[in-house]
C-alpha cells in the first residue's frame, strides 16, 4: 500500500507529517484529508486560526498529490470527490 504524508500549512508555519499513513489510494487519501479537516474545524477555538490552513498531501517519494484548504472542509460534501494533482 501506497504511504501518504498529510502536513499542515498554517501560514508560514508547517507542521509535518513524518510517519505518514498508508492507505489504498490517492482518493482514499482525500477522504482523509477531509475527515482530518473537519474533526480539527469541529474544535471551536481553532477555526479562526485554521481558516487559512492547507493541508498538503505528498507521496512517498515528497510529490504533492492535493491541496485540500481548511475553508474548502465547510463547502465540500461527503460525496464530493476530490481534486488531485
Amino acid at each position: 500500500m501506497p504511504r501518504f504524508f498529510f502536513h499542515t500549512h498554517i501560514g508560514r508555519e508547517v507542521i509535518t507529517d513524518a510517519t505518514g499513513t498508508e492507505l489504498r489510494d490517492a482518493d482514499h487519501a482525500w477522504e482523509v484529508a477531509r475527515d482530518t479537516i473537519q474533526a480539527t474545524m469541529s474544535e471551536t477555538e481553532a477555526q479562526a486560526r485554521l481558516m487559512g490552513a492547507v493541508l498538503v498531501v505528498t507521496d512517498e517519494s515528497g510529490e504533492t498529490v492535493l491541496e485540500f484548504p481548511f475553508s474548502e472542509v465547510i463547502a465540500v460534501a461527503p460525496e464530493s470527490g476530490p481534486t488531485l494533482h
